[in-house]
């Protein structure tokens, strides 16, 4: 019988993708997603449920509340997902291999190309949050934590990731402020799966960053995704952090990928070059087959 591996957060973006995308890159493992349908995860009966019904040889644990507004709404939420719920199921793995999923999110944006050295100092609930889970997982020296930049594609339910957020609004008629001095490493689902499934089939305990190898501003990212999807190009429009009020929004989390790249079979991709038609690491990541690589 194989080893069976649970994902959490199997109806997320992430979660989605490692699902439908381990038959062609992960063969060797029984594949168990679970849902928040399935089991509450702040819940533990449930948790311990689960864990009998799987008894899983490796955990990657993407499930989270991710939503940086919804998060600042109900930190205490935030913090029964984000950190209890991770604690629980890392308690669960101790003697087994525990991949969590973190954030860029956990800097401050006052630095740009990150690596996993820096000192963390996160501007929201959603980076508190997640930075203090970090800590809790690493306390297992055996366990790992891999920070994902932006991360586009097409989610289960077609409302987790950046790009279908954008598309929503615009078919709303809503003008989106698309900042030219915010910077990220966007990366398409279909190759962060990737490369999740290669550095889970030879985990490695510590901190490790997963991103594109393209340092864009969000005003970049939207002019490339409306090339795509020309619908974008009326509502979109350049603007300044310096002229955003809300929540602190972190400046630059453009990460090095590095560490992780040293461990993969295939070069993490530019945005601009998987948008312009490079799916040399699997079919388009807008493609909602099974078997893209999404």
């Amino acid at each position: 019988m194989k080893p069976t591996v649970l994902i959490t957060g199997a109806a997320g973006l992430i979660g989605g993708y490692l699902v439908r995308t381990a038959a062609r890159w992960a063969p060797q493992w029984e594949v168990r997603g679970v849902t928040r349908a399935e089991a509450d995860l702040t819940d533990s009966a449930q948790v311990q449920e689960l864990w009998r019904q799987c008894r899983p040889s490796l955990v990657i644990h993407c499930a989270a509340l991710s939503r940086t507004g919804a998060c600042e709404q109900d930190p205490a939420q935030a913090r029964c997902i984000n950190v209890e719920a991770t604690e629980r199921l890392a308690g669960l793995a101790r003697d087994i291999p525990f991949i969590f999923l973190s954030t860029d999110q956990v800097f401050d944006g006052a630095k740009g190309w990150y690596v996993e050295t820096d000192a963390v100092n996160p501007l929201n609930v959603y980076g508190q949050t997640k930075a203090e889970a970090e800590q809790m997982v690493l306390e297992n020296p055996a366990h790992s934590v891999v920070r994902i930049a932006l991360t586009a594609g097409t989610s289960p339910t077609r409302d987790r990731s950046f790009v279908e957020d954008m598309l929503r609004t615009a078919a709303k008629g809503a003008k989106l402020t698309l900042f030219t001095d915010e910077f990220r490493c966007p990366i398409p689902a279909g190759a962060l799966a990737r490369a999740l499934w290669e550095f889970a089939a030879q985990p490695r305990a510590g901190l490790y960053h997963l991103g594109g190898s393209e340092r864009l501003s969000r005003w970049e990212i939207g002019e490339l995704l409306a090339r795509r999807y020309p619908e974008l190009r009326p509502w979109i429009q350049p603007g300044s952090v310096a002229d955003y009020h809300g929540p602190p929004r972190p400046p630059d989390l453009s990460m090095r990928s590095d560490k992780m790249q040293a461990l993969l079979s295939f070069r993490l991709p530019g945005f601009r070059h998987w948008l312009n038609g490079d799916f040399s690491v699997g079919d388009d990541p807008w493609d909602g087959s099974a078997s893209g690589d999404r």
